[in-house]
């Protein structure tokens, strides 16, 4: 009698755009405008979206929508989706509310983040979005805050909050 224990294996496979300098300096120095261009799809996502399978929706200064599906993939031992996918996302959120109300020449970088995680999210969650907004924005640094819920049923999964170091970029 064998002790091995037999599981079925699964393969993912996907494709994603090649970060040409084009298309980081759109986005990455182009203020809300490069931001919206990501939206559109006139400049590519980047490859963590792709990875994790999540997308930005929607922009306006000072607030960005993410949205993403829940996948068997993304789970934990538990069963339920890791929390680290869900803090990336969040922490995409907030960074990209904060970088949509920056100028052109202006980026910044994380200096914390904080994740509460309220209830576990499965594929039966169906769509889920990340709302970030920005609560202050001054000359050095941004604060920003933002939620996971659910697109259909409204439901709360985690909030999250971070404070960005405003930077002068060098190109």
């Amino acid at each position: 009698m064998s002790n091995e224990i037999k599981y079925e294996r699964r393969t993912r496979t996907y494709d994603y755009a090649s970060m040409s300098s084009d298309a980081r300096g759109g986005a990455v120095y182009g203020g809300i405008a490069g931001m919206q261009r990501l939206v559109t799809g006139e400049l590519p996502p980047p490859p963590i979206a792709d990875t994790l399978g999540f997308a930005l929706v929607e922009i306006e200064p000072g607030r960005a929508l993410f949205e993403g599906t829940p996948a068997e993939w993304q789970y934990n031992p538990l069963g339920t989706v890791h929390g680290g996918w869900i803090a990336t996302v969040l922490d995409s959120a907030l960074g990209c509310a904060v970088h949509s109300g920056l100028a052109a020449d202006i980026g910044y970088t994380t200096m914390d983040l904080q994740v509460r995680f309220l209830r576990a999210l499965t594929v039966e969650s169906g769509v889920v979005r990340a709302e970030g907004k920005v609560v202050s924005s001054g000359r050095r640094v941004a604060t920003a805050e933002a939620r996971l819920f659910g697109k259909v049923d409204g439901k709360l999964y985690a909030t999250a909050t971070t404070s960005c170091l405003i930077v002068q970029v060098v190109k």
